[in-house]
């Protein structure tokens, strides 16, 4: 499967300048919203992601994915796998778990994005699992920006990867994208303006 491929053919694959969440600049941007707005595709994804997960032998109890960005990830996967779906979310700019769910003491979770760049986000979620006593048994994107080191991928972690090293990282491809801190980005020095994604329909 051609996930770059994919990407593209669904415009997914921005080419331009952008302001990443991590406060960098970038000549790329991935934009999985565009490629699981089509469930077909969104099901074909999640598919090949879960038959990585099986074929690892991880035993999973439940699906957690930090909104928004992972919902429709988070779900997808938890439908392939058939197991129960959870979300946390943002209150006040604090990582929560509201809308009545619960994660039982030892329950075995897998935390799912569209996208892990160093996997902040992802790890935010996962500490609110983990309050409720729940255990963090593995992390999974259909992407990897090239922070971490996922599975079946010679790729090494970065310094700046926020994932735990001793549980497994799933994702479908690896997109190792230049990225630029403000001061030292030749797109701004060329006098370009950087998009924050979703500020301008993108």
């Amino acid at each position: 499967m051609d996930i770059k491929q994919i990407y593209m053919d669904a415009d997914a694959l921005l080419e331009g300048h952008f302001k990443l969440s991590s406060g960098n600049h970038s000549q790329f941007y991935l934009q999985s919203a565009k490629v699981l707005e089509d469930p077909k595709t969104a099901k074909l994804l999640a598919d090949a992601l879960a038959k990585q997960i099986k074929e690892s032998g991880l035993k999973i109890d439940t699906v957690c994915a930090p909104a928004l960005g992972g919902l429709i990830a988070g779900f997808a996967l938890a439908t392939a796998l058939d197991v129960r779906f959870i979300f946390a979310e943002r209150v006040d700019g604090v990582m929560s778990m509201r809308r009545g769910f619960e994660v039982s003491r030892g329950e075995r979770v897998l935390m799912c994005e569209d996208i892990i760049t160093t996997g902040g986000s992802a790890m935010e979620a996962a500490r609110v699992v983990e309050n409720f006593g729940g255990k963090i048994v593995g992390v999974a994107a259909l992407a990897n920006r090239g922070f971490c080191r996922r599975e079946n991928s010679t790729l090494e972690s970065k310094s700046n990867c926020k994932l735990p090293q001793d549980i497994p990282f799933f994702a479908l491809e690896d997109f190792t994208f230049v990225m630029y801190e403000p001061s030292e980005c030749p797109l701004c020095k060329d006098g370009s303006i950087a998009i924050k994604p979703g500020s301008r329909g993108n």
